[in-house]
This record gives C-alpha cells, sequence and structure tokens, in this order.
C-alpha cells in the first residue's frame, strides 16, 4: 500500500545551496529503491528561521512531495535525521482534499501571474491626467 506524502526538510545554511538538490536526491533513493516515486522536489532556498535551531538563525528549506510505502518513509525520515547537515524534519501524508487545496492555490497564484504580467491602461492614465491639471 502506498500513500503520497509532503516532506519538508531545514538543512544547514552552512552547506553549498547548489548541492542541496543532489543531498537531497541521494537521501531520496530509499523511497525509489522500495518502489516509490518522487513527484516533486522544491528547493526553497536560504530563509530566516521563526526561532534559532542549533544556534542558526536561517536554514536551507526544500519541500519533497513522494509517494511511497509507510515503511519506506520511516526510513526515509531515519536517515535524514541520522545526518548532520539535516536541521530539521517533517514528513506528512497528503490527504486527496489537500490536494487539491494545492491545485486550488496554484491555479490562483497561475492567474494572479497572468493578470500582474499583462500591461494596464488604467493606471497610465491617471499620471497623465493630473500632468496636464497641473
Amino acid at each position: 500500500m502506498t500513500n503520497q506524502y509532503e516532506l519538508m526538510v531545514i538543512l544547514d545554511p552552512e552547506i553549498d545551496e547548489r548541492t542541496v538538490a543532489p543531498s537531497l536526491d541521494k537521501f531520496l533513493n530509499v523511497i525509489r529503491n522500495d518502489g516509490g516515486s518522487i513527484d516533486k522536489v522544491d528547493v526553497w532556498g536560504r530563509r530566516r528561521l521563526a526561532y534559532e535551531i542549533n544556534k542558526k538563525a536561517e536554514g536551507i528549506y526544500a519541500v519533497v512531495n513522494f509517494t511511497a510505502s509507510p515503511a519506506a518513509t520511516t526510513e526515509l525520515d531515519r536517515q535524514l535525521s541520522l545526518s548532520e547537515a539535516v536541521m530539521r524534519t517533517k514528513v506528512l501524508r497528503a490527504e486527496e482534499g489537500f490536494a487539491q487545496v494545492a491545485a486550488a492555490k496554484k491555479a490562483s497564484d497561475e492567474k494572479a501571474a497572468r493578470k500582474a504580467a499583462a500591461p494596464s491602461k488604467a493606471p497610465e492614465a491617471k499620471p497623465d491626467a493630473t500632468a496636464a491639471a497641473e
């Protein structure tokens, strides 16, 4: 039986950001070897932490969506916790509703991006009108 999961990892900020994806890939082989699949790897980059972890105020965030068995997920979490480069991990089982909310958010983000990219004629007219009034 396989389930969909979302893994969030906070890595030590002292490691090079270019090595984050290859480092994660090494851990994700646990999932692949067990017959699971990696759906998406999203490296957010260096972010400020809400509170210090291991006397560090920043961390490199990465989010991974994958499908795997519960045993493979437990093993992945165990291996991540043994790594010194990993400051925190959180594995969540993605419910169907959770996936739908994520899809709806993605659609609204794309709509907002298209709206922001479209040239707006109304704001251009206002500065011209105020310049003519002066």
